[in-house]
């Protein structure tokens, strides 16, 4: 068994990312219905939080059924990451996670996520802010290090263990790297491997299949692994690693019908919190990824797309489930 405060998981879990206008309620009931072992909010600006932003506030929205979950908060000044951490403390999620990690420019420039990574007093400081305003546990999740000639993770997890960090995920590239070219999770590795290290720590990047799950858990020797691109239009990915590694043997791949379901589901959940009209918006950068790999899809994805009433999206899926019946789509 992980613990992470309070927090009981199961021998080495499966996390699911926080992405950005991904990893909403929606999404996250999906994937947990599929075997997520612990989730985490879209990250948060600690500025918007403070500054009472709608869209801010809208993502500290946790339910029951997700739990365990976290709210990823993410800046790079002290007060504001200290009062908005008292923010979300009392909106009780199970802990409260700061992103020093994300590569984007505008926040990297904004001296917030990845930016961070260029000074590691300055890191220090925000996760004291934040452990300071809450009384739940606070992970955090980062990078390597800015590029390949200043990794400086080990360094990181050192400093973050002594302020009081609880468990540490860690996406094996750097920021320079953004989202390409291969992690190298041999760095994670390293950490692991401290002996001064006793939090769990938890590798990101570039898990897409119960075969690599497998490779990498038993080569790194983590405590858990995090899943995020691979999850999108895909929350079966989590179940199938978990009985990849229980029996050797792959699940059946979703059929046409789970993937209906699946999407029929995520409009339902993202109607139900987000009203009709943002709900039917905001599922249609989803479909394309349910049915990836369906031949002759365009004709199908414009309509859902393009389609203003739920009524015609679910008309269009039932559509779908009828023509590709039970076609079986390999590979993920």
């Amino acid at each position: 068994m992980i613990k992470i405060g309070n927090i009981e998981l199961p021998d080495f879990p499966l996390l699911l990312a926080p992405m950005e206008d991904v990893s909403d309620p929606p999404f996250r009931r999906l994937c947990k219905l599929h075997g997520a072992d612990l989730m985490y909010s879209e990250f948060i600006s600690s500025e918007g939080l403070i500054r009472d932003a709608v869209k801010s506030k809208m993502k500290l929205d946790i339910f029951d059924y997700e739990r365990p979950v976290g709210i990823q908060i993410f800046g790079g000044d002290e007060e504001a990451m200290e009062m908005s951490s008292r923010i979300v403390d009392a909106v009780q999620p199970d802990l409260v996670d700061i992103n020093f990690g994300c590569p984007v420019k505008k926040v990297v420039c904004k001296g917030a996520g990845a930016g961070v990574l260029k000074d590691i007093d300055l890191m220090v400081r925000l996760t004291k802010a934040v452990i300071k305003g809450t009384n739940l546990p606070v992970t955090v999740k980062t990078r390597l290090g800015w590029d390949e000639n200043s990794i400086n993770i080990d360094e990181v997890a050192e400093r973050l263990q002594d302020i009081g960090v609880q468990a540490l995920t860690v996406h094996a590239r750097t920021r320079a790297q953004m989202y390409k070219g291969h992690s190298d999770w041999s760095h994670i590795a390293r950490v692991k491997n401290n002996p001064r290290i006793s939090m769990p720590i938890f590798g990101n990047g570039d898990i897409d299949s119960p075969e690599k799950a497998l490779e990498y858990k038993n080569k790194f020797g983590l405590d858990g692994m995090m899943i995020g691109r691979a999850a999108i239009g895909y929350p079966w990915i989590f179940n199938e690693i978990k009985h990849y590694f229980a029996t050797g043997e792959h699940l059946a791949k979703p059929t046409i019908q789970d993937r209906v379901e699946a999407a029929k589901n995520h409009l339902t959940w993202s109607m139900d919190w987000k009203g009709e009209r943002l709900g039917i918006v905001e599922t249609r950068r989803h479909y394309t990824n349910y049915f990836k790999g369906i031949p002759n899809f365009k004709e199908f994805r414009t309509q859902m797309v393009t389609a203003n009433d739920p009524k015609d999206v679910f008309a269009t899926l039932e559509l779908v489930e009828e023509k590709f019946g039970n076609m079986v789509i390999s590979g993920i």
